[in-house]
């Protein structure tokens, strides 16, 4: 499936959704999700609250073609303990992909690399697998499971609930994600 995009109209699936002119992006990344769960990505540009129909206007003369890129090739990999992170660049926006296995919790597993109290990255994500339970500095606690769209702020620790892998993609948090701190 691809999405086709004018001057006013844009598809994005998660089930089926027509979006009109009127919707703003929330993110620099618009997201197509097929019953598989098999993703690709319509990037948009990094300005936000900008309603699809002006994006021919924003994109001027950078992007004129289209591009694809696929989680199984990705531009970089990192692994840490119990997981990875597959990283997309796609016209200047990063784009990861984490599979976490069971037993992995972000203070155990990533806080080492990062060198801070808790995950100071910001995480616009799509939940394609497994539960991830997440607790705010703050003491708020959620679960995220598959087919849902979660927004978390600085400031968190993250695990792996159960026994099925999380898988998420994420369009905001991943550019410096379990890269090795110098603080």
């Amino acid at each position: 499936m691809r999405a086709l995009v004018d001057t006013n109209t844009a598809l994005l699936r998660l089930g089926e959704m027509p979006c009109d002119g009127g919707l703003n992006v929330v993110s620099h990344a618009r997201f197509l999700l097929t019953r598989r769960c098999t993703i690709e990505l319509l990037v948009l540009p990094h300005q936000l609250n900008t309603p699809i129909r002006d994006m021919p206007n924003v994109l001027g003369n950078k992007t004129k073609q289209a591009n694809v890129k696929k989680f199984g090739k990705p531009d970089e990999l990192r692994r840490f303990e119990n997981g990875k992170v597959q990283l997309i660049n796609l016209n200047g926006a990063t784009i990861g992909r984490a599979v976490l296995e069971p037993g992995w919790k972000w203070s155990k597993h990533v806080k080492p690399l990062a060198k801070t109290k808790s995950c100071e990255t910001p995480h616009f994500q799509y939940h394609a697998t497994g539960v991830l339970h997440v607790k705010m500095d703050d003491g708020t606690e959620m679960e995220v499971g598959p087919g849902e769209v979660s927004y978390l702020p600085p400031g968190h620790d993250a695990w792996v609930v159960g026994a099925e892998p999380v898988t998420l993609i994420d369009f905001q948090g991943m550019a410096d994600y379990a890269k090795e701190s110098t603080k």
